[in-house]
């Protein structure tokens, strides 16, 4: 493949500006991951890549569980269906979703052997510490190219956010060392006027002289307060390019108190399935008041059944000796937010928690970062994923469950909104059961895992 030279592409929506005047070569063998925000054109960019005329290149979308198959079967016969190409470029976008254990590891074997060139969006760490060394990223319609391993790539945006930390408390000072001198420069200005008008009133100075000296302050005070005004200006539109990820800082509405001491589940010699089928059996399942537990196993071996049961949903069947929470101490989210209902993010929580004022739903939804009067009113149809992860996670804090169930929460999350999804539950305060096939992410949550 000859290198593939990008010269300033812009990607231009109606309501937005994804990419502006962006230029690259992207040469042979390159294994480039391209990170930012959803909306911010990383899928646009690989369908452009995806078209190009003078290169074989082979897409592979994101995809969804429909028509009986996982999304991890369909993405295994998508993927499978490109490779038969032998393409020279190969796009991918967020691969892993849905994948298990044994076939993200054969992905992530595939692609180290993979001869050509490869260019994916994803936000899976363990694939970007295994699979990457140049890091494309989209932020406010520029990206920033990034060439290294994914952990020195996070040092780098942590030692800037550090350095514009740095820097906006320096232009704080310099703001208000401006406006100091702009007050002191007019004081002195006026001072000075009414000092030549003594002077002249006194007759201490002939009038053409008294004229010529006005002449002079003036002109001394305006090229100084000119001076002042435009450093003020660039002082103001540094403070507005410097732009830092907002952090959520959450409060729950249970205290250690409100938990108590004994296990929020437990199974004894339990079975569960659909009809008369039992898919697990001879369960052995305690889970403490504050147990953070990751159920993991292969795609079909039953952790969702399982959750379910847990949950008492009545599709489900159940044998043995099951202790699990009432249905009202369980709070559920799924990657679809199915618990959202179709109104408005201040209806939501004004439905969740109706003892609360207008303003105790304000204040808790700003610290889920949902600030503005258009957020609040925003119907939930119209949030973005990361948008309505936070919202369910708000609702969830609102009225803090005994037990929160989390299945595969993090598929299609950019890595900014995953991290604030980390922040929020390492501050929960209960029991947490989860079910994700994103190794880092469980690290840096659960204590205990149960395999089936």
């Amino acid at each position: 493949m000859n290198p593939i030279i990008i010269k300033n592409l812009s990607i231009i929506y109606p309501h937005k500006t994804c990419v502006d005047d962006f230029s690259v070569v992207i040469y042979p063998g390159d294994r480039i991951v391209l990170i930012g925000r959803n909306g911010s054109g990383k899928t646009s960019l690989l369908k452009i890549l995806a078209n190009l005329s003078d290169v074989s290149a082979a897409f592979v979308p994101q995809l969804i569980e429909v028509d009986g198959l996982s999304g991890g079967q369909k993405f295994n016969a998508a993927l499978s269906e490109a490779l038969s190409l032998k393409p020279e470029l190969l796009l991918l976008d967020e691969p892993t979703n849905h994948l298990d254990l044994n076939n993200r590891q054969s992905l992530m074997s595939m692609l180290k052997h993979f001869q050509g060139t490869i260019v994916m969006a994803s936000h899976d760490v363990e694939l970007l510490r295994s699979c990457a060394h140049i890091f494309w990223h989209f932020d406010n319609g520029k990206i920033h190219i990034f060439k290294g391993q994914y952990d020195d790539y996070k040092r780098d945006i942590i030692q800037k956010r550090q350095s514009i930390e740095d820097e906006l408390a320096r232009l704080s000072r310099d703001k208000k060392d401006t406006h100091k001198a702009l007050m002191k420069e007019q004081e002195r200005a006026a001072k000075g006027k009414v000092r030549g008008e003594k002077k002249r009133a006194n007759r201490k100075w002939p009038k053409i002289v008294a004229d010529q000296k006005e002449r002079q302050a003036q002109e001394t005070f305006g090229r100084k307060t000119l001076a002042i005004q435009n450093r003020k200006q660039d002082l103001l539109e540094e403070l507005k390019a410097l732009t830092l990820p907002e952090v959520i800082m959450p409060k729950f509405s249970l205290s250690a108190a409100d938990i108590g001491s004994k296990s929020i589940v437990e199974i004894r010699g339990g079975s569960c399935g659909y009809g008369d089928q039992p898919i697990l059996i001879d369960l052995v399942l305690t889970v403490g008041p504050t147990d953070r537990l990751a159920i993991v196993g292969n795609n079909g071996s039953g952790k969702s059944t399982l959750v379910k049961a847990i949950m008492s949903n009545s599709q489900i069947y159940r044998d043995g000796q099951w202790f699990i929470p009432k249905p009202e101490d369980i709070g559920y989210l799924d990657q679809h937010y199915g618990t959202l209902t179709e109104e408005t993010v201040l209806d939501c929580i004004a439905k969740t928690v109706p003892h609360w004022s207008h303003a105790e739903n304000r204040k808790h939804l700003n610290d889920f970062l949902f600030r503005k009067n258009e957020e609040v009113n925003s119907l939930v149809a119209n949030l973005s994923g990361g948008e309505k992860v936070r919202l369910s996670l708000a609702l969830i804090a609102a009225k803090t469950p005994k037990l929160l169930i989390l299945d595969e929460i993090t598929n299609n999350l950019d890595i900014e909104t995953r991290d604030h999804v980390l922040q929020i539950l390492q501050s929960y305060p209960a029991a947490m059961i989860i079910i994700s096939h994103d190794q880092d992410f469980l690290d840096q949550l659960v204590e205990l895992e149960f395999r089936i």
